[in-house]
C-alpha cells in the first residue's frame, strides 16, 4: 500500500463524511501512515493521528481497541474470502460490507 492510495481514501472519506477538526484517525504503523506527506495532511485537516505500539491495541481514549476490532472483523468475515482483481472490486466489497 502506498501513501497516495491512503491519501486518496482519506480525501474520499472527508468528501463523503465532512469530519470536523479533532477527529481521531487511528491506523496501524504502516509506512504510508507514518510518512511525512500523510502526517502533514492529517495535521492540516486538524485531525489527531493515533497509532498504537506494536501488538498493543489499547491507546488514545480506547479508540484504538475499537478500530483494531473492526478491522479484524472486516478481514476475517469478508476480505479473507475474496481474491480481488483490482482495487475497484475491493472498494465495492468493503463498501457493501460496511453499509
Amino acid at each position: 500500500m502506498k501513501t497516495d492510495l491512503v491519501l486518496s481514501a482519506l480525501e474520499m472519506a472527508c468528501v463523503n463524511r465532512n469530519p470536523g477538526k479533532g477527529l481521531i484517525f487511528h491506523s496501524d504503523r504502516g509506512s504510508q501512515y507514518a510518512s511525512d506527506e500523510f502526517r502533514k495532511v492529517i495535521k492540516k485537516k486538524g485531525f489527531i493521528q493515533s497509532m498504537s505500539r506494536k501488538g498493543n491495541c489499547w491507546g488514545l481514549h480506547a479508540i484504538n481497541a475499537v478500530s483494531e476490532s473492526f478491522f479484524h472483523t472486516l478481514k476475517t468475515e469478508e476480505l479473507y474470502f475474496h481474491k480481488f482483481s483490482n482495487k475497484y472490486e475491493a472498494k465495492a466489497c468493503i463498501f457493501e460490507y460496511i453499509e
